[in-house]
């Protein structure tokens, strides 16, 4: 008879299930990291003499790592135990003779394995899949923000077109946030701890029992913890102090935010009557079950869908916060979605790396259409001068509010007449001895640039090549 096939379903919704997260929080194996804990434990207890010798020579790690499920646990828990390490425990026990099997679990209580084997699960999906994803992502990106540093793009604020930028400084913009919350990241990953305290954090058993005086001044917690590669809580109470994974859940949340400003500012681009960025659409694809002429932004869509259903998952950490006294178990249950988080924020790197045919990138595979970038620019290309041009008139002395009379005058009248906005300034000084006045002391090249509109982009071009080098930096670094 063949053998039942391990459930490596994630938590969060069937449909997103990025199977590279399938060896830490795939179902069946959301006891394998407990398993290390209540091993590393043994094996300390060993170390210090309190186990004999010929009854650790018993003891066959992968049994308690790797063979029990948690199909297993949840029968156990449901038909005998009532409670879920216990029902790992009789497991555990059933698979190595019963001298040694009497030593697991001691002296533990329930959290010192699941909450440390939390941060054990959380620090893997960093090391093992966001990391090398991330910096996939960042590599991609970096190359993009070079390549279109210099592409010339109309700036929009509210909606409107604003002043001149690049296409590669936006990009740079998304990409310097991406950074920043990386960088959090690998610090809140770094600040995750675990805890082998006992029933209510003090140690009463180790204490108590006199385990602590044989562990050669080195305290038992940090004997287990460092087989595993954790620092202890500096205290803790049955529970470790909520603060570490939330701050590392924060910043998953918050590089979800920035992949969805990508999502965002790409869809609204690739928008028909904006038409400057493009998802590639491949070879069988269809935009629409109706519509064929469609072809819609599902990517970028999803890239900002998976920020909104991430960001709610985070009320849950929240709610966990707090709890009665030295714990309770409220939230309990709810700990069990925090994985979702890491779920939805590797499904959007994913969405961004996933390979086509030829094995390109989606992110690679992203168009930017330089005609368009023109078109939208050319425009308002007549009207977008009015800051450099109200600040060098009152640079060069015009005595009244040069803001106001571009606002009310100068704009006005080069919509009417379809005119460059310093032509218009130029009509307004024929009648105006003030305004003639301060046009005459104004430097050429200053009259130069509000005649050529798409030289006025500032530092645009230097930032996005300032930020692209940033990018290249954090990868050499590792």
């Amino acid at each position: 008879m063949e053998p039942t096939p391990p459930n490596l379903t994630l938590p969060g919704n069937p449909h997103y299930q990025p199977k590279s997260l399938q060896k830490i929080f795939g179902y069946d194996n959301l006891y394998v990291p407990v398993g290390e804990v209540e091993l590393a434990t043994l094996q300390v207890l060993g170390e210090i003499g309190v186990i004999p010798p010929e009854t650790m020579a018993l003891l066959r790690p992968p049994l308690l790592t790797r063979g029990i499920t948690t199909t297993q646990v949840d029968e156990v828990e449901r038909t005998v135990t009532h409670h879920d390490i216990r029902a790992w425990v009789r497991l555990a026990q059933g698979h190595i003779p019963s001298s040694l099997a009497r030593w697991i679990h001691v002296p533990l209580t329930s959290y010192d394995p699941l909450d440390t084997a939390r941060a054990l699960q959380f620090s893997r999906a960093y090391d093992e899949v966001l990391k090398p994803h991330i910096r996939d992502v960042v590599t991609i990106f970096a190359g993009l923000t070079r390549k279109f540093a210099g592409e010339l793009q109309i700036g929009r604020t509210h909606g409107q077109h604003a002043l001149p930028i690049t296409v590669g400084f936006w990009l740079a913009t998304i990409l310097s946030r991406i950074l920043y919350n990386v960088r959090m990241m690998k610090n809140c990953r770094n600040g995750l701890v675990g805890k082998i305290s006992g029933a209510v954090g003090a140690y009463n058993a180790q204490v108590g029992l006199r385990i602590a005086d044989m562990c050669g001044g080195k305290h038992f917690e940090a004997r287990v913890l460092e087989k595993l590669g954790l620092q202890p809580a500096p205290i803790s109470t049955q529970i470790l102090p909520p603060e570490p994974l939330a701050y590392f859940l924060f910043s998953c949340v918050m590089l979800s935010a920035s992949l969805a400003q990508f999502g965002r500012d790409c869809r609204h681009l690739m928008r028909s009557e904006i038409g400057e960025i493009a998802e590639s659409f491949e070879e069988g694809q269809v935009g629409s079950s109706t519509m064929a002429h469609k072809r819609n932004p599902v990517n970028f869509e999803n890239l900002e869908g998976m920020w909104l259903r991430t960001k709610n998952e985070f009320g849950k950490v929240l709610d966990t916060l707090i709890s009665e006294h030295q714990r309770d178990l409220v939230g309990s249950s709810v700990m069990r979605d925090f994985p979702i988080i890491v779920v939805n924020l590797t499904q959007q790197l994913t969405t961004l790396l996933r390979k086509n045919k030829q094995g390109v990138p989606f992110l690679s595979r992203i168009t930017v259409d330089a005609k368009a970038c023109k078109r939208n620019f050319d425009k308002s290309a007549k009207f977008i001068l009015a800051e450099p041009i109200y600040i060098a008139l009152q640079m060069v002395g015009y005595p009244g509010d040069a803001h106001e009379l571009v606002n009310r005058k100068a704009v006005p009248m080069a919509q009417a007449l379809d005119i460059p906005l310093i032509a218009a300034v130029e009509k307004i000084a024929e009648d105006d001895h003030d305004v003639g006045a301060a046009l005459s002391e104004m430097p050429k090249s200053f009259i130069e640039l509000f005649n050529t509109p798409e030289k006025y982009t500032g530092s645009a071009q230097e930032k996005a090549i300032e930020i692209a080098r940033a990018a290249e930096a954090y990868l050499a670094n590792g």
